[in-house]
C-alpha cells in the first residue's frame, strides 16, 4: 500500500507566502509576460537551473550545488545567477563530500502561483537511520527575493538507494495534484500532492544497471492527464533486459499502471512534444540502441540508423487509436541532418523541446557529447531538428536542421578534445520575445571547469557563453563540470 504523509504540501504553501515585497531586478519591466513555467524569481523570465554535482561547497568536494541563472532582457546568462547549497538558510541537510547535491534538477510550478519551484537530487546524500548514500530530493520554494523555504519531498529508503539520480514532476493524476517521480537505485517511485495530503507508490521496481532511470512527461495516452515515460536497461545482471515504458495514473487503485512498453531498447534520453502538430504528444528516444537479441523487431528503428547514437520517435495518435503504431528514426547519416554517423559520437545522448520556428509545431534539439571536431575527439555538438507536418521526417525521410558547434560562426569558444559540447540541452524563453531559446552545456569545457553557450532563438547569430568565471562562482580551480544537467521550460 502507498505511504501516506503530511509535511511536503505545507512548505509549498508556505514558498508562496515569501512573494511579497515584489521588487524588479534590474533590466527588467512590469510588461513582461507572466508565462515561464521556470520563472523562480517572479519577474516574467524564464530561468534556468543547472546541476552540478560535482561542484565543491565549503570545501566539500562534491558535495553539489545548483546554480540558478536569472532570465531577463538578454536572455540566461547575462542577468546573474544565485548558487542553491544545503548551506543556503532553509534548505535541507548540510553539504557534505559527495553528496552531489544536484544530480537532477527541474524547475517547475508545483503550487500554481506562478513561481517556480526549484527540485534538486541529492543521490549521495546519507541518511540517519537509513544509511550511506540513500539519497534524497529537495523542494526549494521560488520568490522574488530568493530561495524561499525548502522541504525534504523523499528520502531513500536504504543504503545505495541514491534516491535523486533522476526527477520530474507533472499533474499525473488530474485536478492540479502535482506528482514529483524521483529515480534511485532499481526503482522509480511518486509522491502525489493531494490538496493538504501526499501519498508515496513506487512506480517500477527492476534491475537498471546501476545507471539513473531516464524519466519524461507527457499526454501519451491523449486524454488531457499527463503521463510518465520510464526508460531504464541491465546488461547481464541479472539477465540483458532494456525497456522504454509509459505509466499512467489508475485512479481506482491510487497507483501508476503501465500501459505500453517497447523492449529491447536502451535509450539515454527521452523528451516529448508535438512534433507533427497533431496535438498529441509524441515520445523521442534519444541514443537508442538494441541491448539483447529478445527476437523483438527493430525497438530502436533500423540497426544502421543507430550509428554512432540514433533518435528514434513514437508518435501520439487520436484517443481511438493506438500510441506509438507511427514511428520515425534518423542519425547522423540521415538526409537533411549535418555531419557523418560514426562511433561514439552518442548523437541523441541529450533532447530538449522547444517550438522554436513558432510554426506550431515542436522543435527537437539533440545533443552528441562524443561527436568529433576535425581530429578533436570529444569535442561535442548539437543539433536543432525542426518538426514538421509528418514529424520530425518529411515524406521523403529527410530532416530539416540546423548543427552547432564550438567552431560555427557566431558561436564563442573553440571546439577542443572533451569538452563534450551537447551533453546537456535545454529550451526556455529566457528573454521573453514569445520565441524559445536554446541552452547547451559543455562539462567538459576548460579543463572540465565547465560551461553553458545561450544560443537565442535558436540561432548562432549573437550566441553566448557563460561559466563559474563569468558567473562569479566559486572554486574556479575545481572540476566542477558546469553545464549538466540543465533545467528550463
Amino acid at each position: 500500500m502507498p505511504h501516506r504523509c503530511r509535511n511536503l504540501t505545507y512548505a509549498i504553501a508556505a514558498a508562496a507566502v515569501v512573494t511579497a515585497g515584489f521588487a524588479f531586478p534590474s533590466g527588467a519591466t512590469a510588461a513582461a509576460p507572466r508565462t515561464a513555467t521556470s520563472d523562480f524569481n517572479g519577474d516574467g523570465y524564464a530561468d534556468l537551473a543547472v546541476g552540478v554535482p560535482d561542484g565543491t561547497v565549503d570545501g566539500k568536494a562534491k558535495a553539489g550545488y545548483v546554480n540558478v541563472v536569472w532570465g531577463g532582457p538578454k536572455g540566461v546568462g547575462a542577468h546573474g545567477s544565485i548558487r542553491v547549497t544545503q548551506a543556503t538558510p532553509e534548505v535541507p541537510g548540510t553539504p557534505e563530500a559527495g553528496d552531489r547535491f544536484g544530480a537532477s534538477v527541474a524547475l517547475v510550478d508545483l503550487n500554481g502561483d506562478g513561481i517556480a519551484e526549484l527540485l534538486a537530487g541529492a543521490p549521495g546524500e546519507d541518511v540517519t537511520d537509513r544509511g550511506t548514500d540513500a539519497g534524497m530530493v529537495t523542494v526549494v520554494g521560488g520568490s522574488t527575493d530568493g530561495p524561499g523555504p525548502g522541504s525534504t519531498v523523499l528520502t531513500g529508503p536504504s543504503p545505495s538507494a541514491a534516491y535523486g539520480r533522476s526527477v520530474a514532476a507533472a499533474e499525473l493524476t488530474g485536478g492540479d495534484n502535482k506528482a514529483i517521480v524521483t529515480g534511485g537505485t532499481d526503482k522509480v517511485v511518486a509522491r502525489v500532492i493531494q490538496g493538504e495530503d501526499s501519498m508515496i507508490t513506487t512506480v517500477v521496481a527492476a534491475p537498471m544497471g546501476g545507471r539513473a532511470p531516464v524519466l519524461a512527461t507527457g499526454d501519451f495516452d491523449s486524454d488531457g492527464t499527463s503521463d510518465l515515460a520510464v526508460a531504464y536497461w541491465t546488461a547481464g545482471n541479472p539477465s540483458t533486459q532494456s525497456h522504454v515504458r509509459l505509466w499512467r495514473w489508475d485512479a481506482d487503485r491510487s497507483e501508476m499502471a503501465n500501459f505500453w512498453n517497447t523492449d529491447n531498447a536502451g535509450v539515454t534520453a527521452l523528451a516529448a512534444g508535438d512534433f507533427d502538430g497533431d496535438g498529441h504528444d509524441d515520445l523521442a528516444l534519444g541514443e537508442c540502441r538494441e541491448i539483447a537479441d529478445e527476437n523483438i523487431d527493430d525497438p530502436c528503428g533500423p540497426e544502421e540508423l543507430a550509428t554512432g547514437g540514433g533518435i528514434h520517435v513514437h508518435y501520439g495518435s487520436p484517443a481511438s487509436g493506438s500510441f506509438g503504431s507511427r514511428a520515425q528514426t534518423l542519425n547522423q547519416d540521415t538526409a537533411g541532418v549535418p555531419g557523418v554517423a560514426e562511433d561514439g559520437d552518442r548523437f541523441g545522448a541529450s533532447l530538449a523541446v522547444g517550438d522554436v520556428n513558432r510554426d506550431g509545431r515542436d522543435d527537437l534539439i539533440a545533443g552528441a557529447p562524443g561527436e568529433a571536431i576535425g581530429s578533436r575527439a570529444g569535442a561535442g555538438a548539437a543539433w536543432l531538428l525542426s518538426g514538421g507536418a509528418q514529424g520530425l521526417l518529411d515524406a521523403g525521410g529527410a530532416a530539416t536542421s540546423v548543427a552547432w558547434n564550438q567552431d560555427t560562426s557566431g558561436v564563442p569558444g573553440v571546439a577542443e578534445a572533451g569538452d563534450t559540447f551537447g551533453a546537456a540541452v535545454a529550451s526556455g524563453d529566457g528573454n521573453a520575445d514569445g520565441v524559445p531559446d536554446v541552452t547547451v552545456g559543455s562539462p567538459g569545457e576548460n579543463a572540465s571547469l565547465g560551461a553553458a553557450w545561450l544560443l537565442r532563438s535558436g540561432s548562432a547569430r549573437d550566441s553566448a557563453a557563460f561559466s563559474p568565471r563569468t558567473l562569479g562562482l566559486p572554486y574556479l580551480s575545481t572540476a566542477q563540470k558546469y553545464g549538466k544537467p540543465l533545467s528550463s521550460r
